[in-house]
């Protein structure tokens, strides 16, 4: 069989995620439609009459058919149009920008963080694989998987500000912060996604490394008196580009999620925090919008690290 050409398989997972995507928005409408309570009921209170709910209900647009109100929000979103807060009335697509700012912020420097060391311990836990270097990263990196997102952050909030007065709790930034002083406010949070994604990655970069080791050219090369860390960052490392590159874009997808929790946690006020105070309220469109923008984050990371794949390893560009 003639390989496909390079252009036709980036089109195609192009293509791919676009579709999955708009599955995505159908999930995500629907699920949001069939969660329990009414927003008229829960802003209106236990004394609200039928009267007064269903005047709420009509206003909105409740009354009208779900499929109508689907492709009335899709039309919104196309256009860039996230729809209003039905709680404060608010623009929901200004107050998800202002938000996911703070949340890539979180986000982006937990990666830069995470992915050197994840790539590092993994070299190292292949270049003393079986010793000891090996089986203590190994622990810790089961230990750390173990442990739920939530419960690192409460350990690092009991630790640092509750015993030693370091570190701020609640994490807020605002308007008019210095770079500086945002890092400095989100030193915790940041701690706690890198100790979540940091065992999955470095155990994944490990196990790829390793496969690659038993190929015939590693061993080639070990023949010919090359040290054992130049054998793995020289042939072994970019031979296994492809598998821990997509294992990276599958954690960064699970970082830009995880953010929720941690930002609960820490009451950071990030798009994560947004949406789970919407949801208190039942405000339908705000939660949506931000259900929307993490799979459309998660949806295009996963497409990159398919591209990447595709760029890295001939094979997948020429199959059998």
């Amino acid at each position: 069989m003639k390989g496909r050409s390079l252009s036709a398989l980036i089109l195609r997972r192009i293509l791919l995620g676009v579709a999955l995507l708009f599955a995505a928005s159908v999930l995500i409408f629907g699920g949001v439609e069939a969660l329990p309570g009414d927003f008229a009921s829960t802003y209106l209170g236990q004394e609200a009459t039928p009267q007064a709910v269903k005047n709420i209900r009509d206003e909105l647009g409740l009354d009208r058919p779900m499929t109508e109100r689907y492709l009335g929000w899709l039309g919104g979103i196309v256009q860039g149009d996230f729809g209003t807060s039905w709680a404060n009335h608010n623009s929901v697509g200004q107050q998800i920008w202002k938000r996911l700012g703070n949340s890539l912020l979180l986000a982006g420097v937990s990666a830069l963080i995470s992915i050197p060391l994840a790539l590092g311990l993994g070299m190292i836990a292949v270049l003393y694989r079986n010793r000891i270097p090996d089986k203590v990263i190994s622990i810790l990196s089961l230990a750390a998987i173990s442990l739920p997102e939530f419960f690192i952050g409460y350990l690092l909030i009991q630790f640092f500000t509750v015993q030693l007065g370091v570190g701020s709790f609640p994490s807020t930034v605002y308007d008019g912060m210095s770079l500086a002083e945002r890092l400095s406010a989100i030193v915790l949070p940041v701690a706690t996604l890198v100790t979540v994604v940091l065992a999955h990655m470095m155990r994944m970069t490990r196990s790829a490394i390793l496969n690659v080791m038993s190929s015939p050219y590693v061993e080639t090369a070990e023949l010919k008196g090359i040290s054992a860390l130049r054998v793995i960052a020289e042939h072994a490392a970019p031979n296994a580009v492809a598998p821990v590159v997509t294992v990276i874009a599958l954690n960064l997808a699970a970082l830009v999620v995880g953010v929720v929790v941690v930002e609960v946690v820490f009451v950071y006020p990030g798009i994560g925090q947004y949406m789970v105070d919407a949801v208190t309220v039942r405000d339908m469109p705000v939660v949506q919008g931000c259900g929307l923008i993490f799979a459309t984050l998660y949806i295009v990371l996963n497409m990159l690290a398919d591209i990447v794949s595709i760029l890295a390893n001939p094979r997948l560009r020429h199959p059998r």
